[in-house]
């Protein structure tokens, strides 16, 4: 998958899961466990995008520009792709019970600040949100072309 739908889709996790987290809800182990991956990796390239994201709860993030630097530290950073796209896969097997309602509010937030967003990557966020509502994110067989 390539880096923006990643960062994307891994932004919307982690926010789903510490949202989740807040509420007393309980996520799989492994999806826990990747995500806290993720965000050490990602703090060590990009400490910023990890404050704004874990303040998200408490303060708007602004997704358009949290998407796009992870997708810039995913592009510098192999570790950060690496990590993202363990977090995507995590997610496709156990998709947190907020994440079409979290993509949603990304793909929304990102339509209205980055109007220049390929189209592409538009539909594939649509195809997370709409499997995610079927509580599976299964992508490994889809082709996407950025």
């Amino acid at each position: 998958m390539e880096p923006l739908t990643a960062g994307a889709i891994a932004i919307g996790t982690v926010i789903a899961t510490k949202a989740l987290e807040k509420t007393g809800e309980k996520v799989g182990e492994l999806l826990w466990d990747k995500t806290g991956q993720f965000l050490v990796i990602l703090k060590k390239h990009s400490p910023q995008t990890v404050a704004a994201i874990e303040k998200a709860h408490s303060q708007p993030l602004d997704y358009g520009k949290a998407v796009l630097e992870v997708e810039s530290a995913a592009k510098a950073n192999p570790e950060v792709a690496q990590a993202a796209q363990e977090l995507v896969t995590a997610a496709e097997t156990h998709p947190p019970a907020n994440l079409a309602e979290i993509l949603s509010q990304i793909k929304e937030a990102v339509e209205k600040s980055q109007p220049s967003y390929p189209s592409t990557f538009i539909q594939n966020i649509e195809k997370a949100i709409n499997a995610a509502q079927t509580q599976t994110i299964d992508q490994r067989g889809s082709t996407f072309n950025i």
